[in-house]
């Protein structure tokens, strides 16, 4: 890494161009009949267009020793993937300083570095066959990613699709015979160019409205997309006339016109990864937020598809012979993974939160054409949300991990599904957890699984569970006195409950630093989480332990708009209700002082992501409450966001926030850019330079704002990031450049 603190981009980047598309060929394999279907006879609202598709490329080997490679002295493993018979997982790991796939034995040591490229992997899913394994990479550490494959020996690395640096690909499912892995591709966008704010929007002939710089010119057909925020269940405290009660079907809007939008849409893919067949196109959607496939039935006759934007994701199963959408049930954010087929095909596993607060598990009875017969629940809970779902490889035993205020339990049901009773289910059996939270839960062999879980006092692992009753730790995953260096033990946060000035009950985590006596006043930072449709969670965060051991407080908590608290919870921030978001940040500061930790006078506010846009917020609209700042790849105005953001995140965006022309005044007037003149304190933003999901002009044109204004303001670019910090290096020079900015500031 450069020397300069600042951690400057350089201009020197290259990009290639391209190979040639491959056609879409009809050719002998196991989804014949989705190749023999004409484009123009597909019917449904998932629209076909013929396009080209992803071409696979060879690649390089590039697998490292079988011994491990000297580690960070505490890493992390996760999104674990094992092989039909459970005895070795692909894994993510970062013990080389990035995180990057490795498979290891279950009972043993010995693991194997799959691919030594510096691309950070995000996802991992080992073929049933056990021949091949599938990952999503991001080059350069940026937003956009590509689907490659590789043997369990390292050999045979080729790339599947996003060959284009400016296209995407996102992994899905495998088929259950393993001859082909669903890939979904985001084509190239149009031509684009640089605005005044500093990074790429569309390429059109809209004006600029006054007063806003070059990059807030949108695509063309932006007037005709949905996107209006609206309430799917009100909140207790806002029953306000005219919006629909709880359960209400709310209509997700497809458009019907075949044309294609400048980005292309998103497409899947069903991609051979030995190469004998053509890719098959199973569908194109145009003005897509997101496309998945999570399953397909063992026939393949049937696909599961998860499509939507964000607070709006909808399970459709597709008829992959004509291209029918035959079901079609609105389910909750969080894990995409959302659902299986049963073995036979007739039995529908589904996480949903439809016409509730909190998501359950739901049984949908197929027929034979893939038609819902009946939709049942068939396990919920009264104030937690069913969070992850996962089959065994022989379809009769389901795994739960419930949200029970941010903690995770885990419970096995066996499943017993017939035509006549598919929402039949055994009793539930509680598995005792060494840690607080599961973050992923997959099939390894008969009655195994594999957990990924993390705590506040350890690192992220992997665990092996057996029958549900064993619980054995990876010897490959850090052990909990790796988390930290000697003398510095994690602090174990504590629940802090509270209730907003419009009366809606928030909570958080609070972090005290150790040594300081329970009656003295402490510093105080107020560290907010993404999403916003995120959760803070007691895990453990090397950026806190880095700010408590500075002798700082912690109270994260979870505002508005936050997961895990019922689907009322998450959309009481929508359109207007976002500045009720504001004020619970300033009332979270308020009770963090009354409970008695908190200095009043020395208080700061922090936050990534959406929390980086709520920190900007937050000191403009509560501008005497702080006493600094530390926003982290936040959005400052959302009309240059929309403008310069990828464009499916755009679409997701708009059912969030609001319309960039409908709800143009709305935007403006919750953009942080449009009070710059009430900022009063010192701020540090932070951004990657790859990021391209909240573009790095966001926190520019603030700082700039800032400085021109006599405000002392600094901006931390980090080179070959993105959006989340994924590299060693660049994640210790985020924490201590926070760190000292907070410690200065506050006049530790």
């Amino acid at each position: 890494m450069a020397a300069d603190p600042r951690h400057r981009v350089t201009e020197d980047g290259q990009t290639r161009a391209a190979p040639a598309p491959a056609p879409v060929l009809a050719r002998p394999g196991a989804f014949d009949a989705v190749r023999a279907q004409p484009p123009d006879s597909r019917a449904g609202d998932l629209h076909d267009t013929a396009r080209p598709a992803p071409e696979p490329v060879p690649l390089p080997e590039a697998g490292g020793p079988r011994d491990a490679v000297t580690r960070l002295r505490a890493h992390g493993c996760w999104y674990p993937s094992a092989n039909a018979d459970g005895t070795e997982t692909a894994f993510i790991c970062d013990r080389g300083g990035v995180p990057q796939l490795w498979a290891g034995s279950v009972g043993t040591d010995d693991v194997r570095l799959l691919d030594s490229s510096p691309d950070p992997v995000k996802e991992v899913l080992w073929s049933p066959d056990g021949r091949w394994i599938a990952y999503t990479t991001a080059p350069g550490g940026g937003e956009h990613t590509r689907v490659l494959c590789v043997r369990p020996d390292g050999s045979g690395r080729r790339l599947l699709a996003g060959s284009d640096p400016a296209s995407s690909a996102y992994l899905g499912c495998w088929a259950h015979d393993s001859s082909a892995v669903a890939v979904t591709f985001a084509a190239p966008p149009a031509p684009r160019y640089e605005s005044l704010a500093g990074h790429a929007v569309p390429d059109t002939d809209v004006e600029p409205a006054d007063g806003h710089p070059l990059g807030t010119r949108l695509a063309p057909d932006w007037a005709d997309r949905d996107g209006h925020p609206t309430l799917l269940g009100p909140a207790a405290h806002d029953a306000a006339p005219g919006r629909e009660p709880l359960g209400t079907a709310v209509d997700v809007a497809t458009p019907t016109a075949p044309a294609v939008r400048p980005d292309g849409g998103l497409s899947v893919y069903l991609i051979d990864p030995d190469g004998l067949a053509s890719p098959v196109l199973l569908t194109t959607e145009t003005h897509a937020a997101s496309l998945r496939v999570c399953d397909l039935s063992r026939d393949g006759g049937l696909a599961l598809l998860r499509r939507g934007p964000r607070g709006r994701r909808e399970a459709v199963v597709r008829r992959t012979a004509d291209a029918q959408n035959t079901f079609t049930l609105p389910v909750a954010d969080g894990d995409p993974w959302i659902g299986r087929f049963s073995p036979d095909g007739r039995t529908l596993w589904l996480r949903s939160n439809t016409a509730r607060e909190f998501a359950a598990l739901f049984a949908v009875a197929l027929d034979g054409d893939g038609e819902a017969r009946a939709v049942s629940v068939v396990a919920e809970r009264q104030s937690s949300d069913l969070e992850l779902l996962a089959l065994a490889h022989d379809g009769r035993t389901a795994a739960l991990a419930w949200n029970v205020q941010g903690a995770s339990e885990l419970e096995l049901v066996e499943t017993f599904p017939t035509r006549q009773a598919p929402d039949r289910t055994g009793p539930a059996r509680p598995v005792p957890l060494p840690h607080e939270v599961v973050t992923r839960i997959t099939a390894a062999g008969a009655g195994r699984l594999m957990l990924a879980l993390s705590g506040s006092q350890r690192r992220p692992g992997i665990w092996w569970a057996h029958e549900g009753v064993s619980m054995l730790r990876t010897p490959w995953s850090s052990q909990d006195e790796d988390a930290v260096p000697p003398g510095r033990p994690p602090v174990r946060p504590v629940p802090l409950r509270l209730t907003a000035r419009d009366g809606l009950p928030l909570g958080g985590w609070y972090y005290r630093a150790p040594g300081r006596p329970s009656d003295e006043p402490a510093p105080c930072v107020i560290h907010l989480h993404g999403g916003p449709e995120e959760q803070e969670r007691p895990v453990f965060h090397p950026l806190y332990h880095e700010l408590v051991g500075r002798g700082l407080d912690i109270f994260a908590p979870d505002v508005r708009g936050s997961l895990g608290h019922g689907r009322s919870f998450v959309d009481a921030d929508l359109g207007p209700g976002r500045f009720a978001a504001f004020d619970d940040v300033a009332d979270c500061a308020g009770h963090a002082v009354m409970a008695g930790p908190a200095d009043p006078t020395r208080l700061a506010v922090m936050g990534r992501s959406y929390g980086g846009y709520l920190t900007f917020a937050s000191v403009v609209w509560h501008p005497e409450l702080f006493r600094t700042a530390v926003a982290v790849c936040g959005m400052s105005d959302f009309l240059t966001f929309f403008a310069g953001t990828e464009p499916w995140i755009a679409e997701s965006a708009a059912h969030k926030y609001g319309h960039p022309e409908r709800d143009r005044d709305l935007l403006s007037a919750l953009s942080p850019m449009g009070r710059i003149d009430a900022l009063r304190v010192p701020l540090l933003a932070v951004h990657g330079e790859h990021d391209t999901n909240v573009p790095l002009g966001e926190s520019q044109q603030f700082v700039r704002a800032a400085r021109e204004r006599g405000i002392d303001a600094e901006l931390l670019t980090l080179r070959d990031e993105g959006h989340d910090f994924l590299r060693a290096e660049n994640r210790r020079l985020f924490r201590r450049a926070a760190a000292d900015w907070l410690e200065r500031h506050l006049h530790l």
